[in-house]
């Protein structure tokens, strides 16, 4: 006698084993997504950083909008949705993850004459801000969670 499908038997090991799969997949796809966010913060910080300085090493000063120094997204307030044109001397904005509802990772203020400082924010709980302060504090862009950095790139105590 010839059999034309699937005993019910083989049907439900089938379901059980692509059960398992699911089961493994699905939280390390999730722990994927989480470390392309966090590499992608942590490299946004330093092209900030980069571009600031490119700017004002080309213009002496730094004058204009953000967007004139950067192609990064920065915002006003730490709970984002703002975006930060305006550039004033002095004035942070943030460059958030926007993950969880707390969503403000760095805060990023500049100086005309070239300082920028970079501050990691301590109330900053999404995992991917946890994981670009791991990567800012490795590659020397903050040095503690919290505490302040100035990057020089002009003003008195830079010698030409």
């Amino acid at each position: 006698m010839k059999r034309a499908g699937f005993t019910m038997i083989e049907l439900i090991f089938v379901i059980v084993i692509l059960g398992i799969l699911a089961a493994v997949a699905i939280p390390k796809l999730a722990a994927t997504r989480t470390d392309a966010s966090v590499s992608k913060m942590a490299s946004n910080l330093a092209t900030v950083l980069s571009d600031v300085g490119a700017k004002f090493t080309a213009a002496g000063t730094l004058t204009g909008n953000w967007t004139d120094f950067t192609n990064v997204k920065l915002d006003t307030t730490a709970a984002g949705g703002t975006a930060a044109t305006t550039f004033a001397s002095g004035t942070a904005v943030y460059l958030n993850a926007g993950l969880t509802a707390a969503k403000g990772c760095f805060t990023i203020a500049a100086t005309s004459d070239g300082n920028v400082t970079i501050t990691g924010l301590s109330a900053a709980t999404d995992p991917v801000c946890a994981g670009a302060h791991a990567a800012a504090i490795a590659n020397n862009i903050i040095l503690t969670v919290g505490t302040a950095k100035v990057h020089e790139f002009g003003g008195a105590s830079v010698t030409y």
